[in-house]
């Protein structure tokens, strides 16, 4: 075809279809691949000896595509802006433009000077490559051939570009959704196995877990509340979330709150949701965790935190299931299965009045007390062989522990349990050099006395006068404060009060909190 007449439409008519896949970004190709197909196609609209699709990185143009006779010799070519200020003005005008002989005498010079043996006078002609607000790069058309570009095919190659343009761009955000899935994709999964932790429920040796397993499995399939037990550690969240997946439920939204984690001013518009103007900073209607949970599952952690005012508003939504946002007067129905959690005596907590007693019955229709690890220690080589089967497929490290290991796990108390156990584990996989866990990499904390206890005399063993007996929360807040101030104040971490206490550190703010313990203890 030559460049002296533009093709005549009934010639072109059947490929307009070719054009809109193209531009829809249809069709199971690579960016490369479209680059390519669309350079073929380009040359029914303009001859070439080789045409080129040049990547803005920057200030800088790089070879993306090349074809024709003479592509060979420019894909690795890359050219700086600053030197050409006429394809600056290309991609800032969105305009493109033929030179002509007199262009390549006295302009910028040649953009393939040094790489192709072209004669001056040469064909050329570079056009913008942008669609929308992006900016993708330029395309350059050359042929040894000594005549300019006519306008009209100029014209046509334009809005072909434009085309094309709009085809890599959509080849791009299709790349970036693919990505994005299977990084989705792979994080859903790994995050499945880490926090469902099945292995940890159904291959347990210890008959209480066995029991527990069952009948956690035969209330599943029903839409009872359940009351998750069990100290700080022993895997609650990962039972809540197998009874969830146990369930009809499965397939519909499972919601975690952390009632100690979230401010009491806070937490009503996080349970109900609230709408426009509630309070200051109330900019949109907001759904809370139960409207979210709608046809799932919600899991209340450490319900023995929340608030009497909270607890009887909590009441209602288990009693009617329905619920009123923060500041509106109208009522939505939800349908979410309630499953409770926490480590607090309940039963004395609803004896202090710290916690309603028709709540507690309504929540605890069917508990679950999972035992602590000390009571399961035949459970440590399956327990162990799962978190670092975990911890591999989040860190990458690979670790086995050693029979002597094993036994060094064994002879250990576990105050913190399932928790404290992958602690230790993470912690001798970044310690142990070949993967190879020994007892020397385990680390296992001394949880003796600490050095401000140790100056304080021993405890008299004769009774005490009625007159120095204090109450649980005076004995609780002098502990607090001098767990803080041998930390300095210190709370999260290596050595902060919540690891020495063995609690969340969200548990421990509320606690300090309600004791009026302040974190600088004096």
């Amino acid at each position: 075809m030559s460049a002296h007449a533009i093709p005549p439409a009934p010639d072109l008519a059947p490929d307009l279809a070719t054009l809109a896949t193209l531009a829809a970004g249809r069709g199971d190709r690579s960016l490369d691949d479209l680059l390519r197909r669309g350079l073929d196609w380009l040359a029914r609209l303009a001859d070439y000896d080789v045409a080129t699709v040049f990547e803005l990185d920057g200030d800088d143009l790089i070879v993306r595509a090349a074809r024709g006779p003479l592509a060979p010799k420019v894909r690795s070519h890359r050219l700086s802006l600053a030197r050409f200020p006429t394809l600056r003005e290309a991609l800032e005008t969105r305009r493109a433009r033929a030179f002509t002989e007199d262009d390549h005498a006295h302009g910028d010079g040649d953009p393939f000077d040094g790489v192709l043996d072209l004669p001056p006078g040469h064909s050329c002609m570079v056009v913008p490559l942008c669609a929308g607000e992006q900016r993708y790069g330029v395309l350059t058309l050359d042929r040894t051939r000594c005549e300019t570009y006519r306008p009209e095919v100029v014209s046509l190659v334009e809005v072909y570009a434009q085309i094309l343009a709009l085809a890599i761009e959509n080849a791009r955000q299709r790349a970036d959704l693919e990505r994005l899935h299977a990084q989705e994709q792979a994080f859903s999964a790994t995050l499945q196995t880490e926090l469902e932790g099945a292995g940890m429920l159904t291959r347990s040796e210890s008959p209480a877990m066995r029991r527990l397993v069952e009948r956690a499995r035969q209330v599943a399939r029903t839409a009872t509340p359940v009351l998750v037990l069990g100290e700080t550690g022993t895997g609650k969240e990962r039972l809540a979330r197998a009874l969830h997946r146990w369930s009809d439920r499965a397939e519909r939204p499972f919601v975690t709150l952390n009632c100690a984690a979230i401010p009491e001013a806070l937490l009503e518009s996080e349970l109900f949701g609230h709408v426009k103007g509630a309070f200051t900073g109330a900019t949109r209607d907001r759904p809370g965790r139960f409207a979210i949970a709608d046809g799932g599952t919600l899991l209340l952690d450490e319900i023995g935190e929340l608030s009497l005012p909270l607890q009887a508003k909590l009441l209602r939504v288990l009693q009617e299931g329905t619920l009123q946002p923060v500041g509106s007067d109208a009522t939505r129905k939800v349908d979410a299965r309630v499953i409770a959690a926490t480590h607090v005596d309940l039963d004395a907590a609803v004896r202090d009045g710290r916690f309603r007693e028709d709540l507690y019955y309504r929540l605890a229709v069917f508990p679950l007390e999972l035992p602590p690890l000390r009571a399961r220690l035949e459970d440590l080589p399956a327990l162990a062989e799962v978190m670092l089967a975990e911890q591999s497929a989040r860190t990458g490290r690979r670790a086995r522990l050693t029979d002597d290991a094993l036994d060094a796990l064994r002879t250990y108390a576990w105050p913190g349990n399932l928790r404290e156990l992958a602690n230790v584990l993470e912690r001798a996989t970044i310690l142990s050099r070949d993967g190879r866990l020994r007892p020397g990499d385990l680390d296992l904390p001394r949880r003796g006395r600490t050095s401000s206890d140790a100056t304080e005399p021993a405890p008299s063993m004769d009774p005490a006068p009625a007159s120095e007996l204090q109450t649980m929360e005076a004995v609780e807040r002098a502990h607090l404060e001098r767990v803080l101030r041998h930390t300095q104040g210190k709370i999260y971490g290596a050595g902060g009060a919540a690891e020495i206490l063995d609690l969340k550190p969200s548990t421990l703010q509320s606690r300090m909190k309600k004791l009026g313990v302040a974190r600088r203890a004096r």
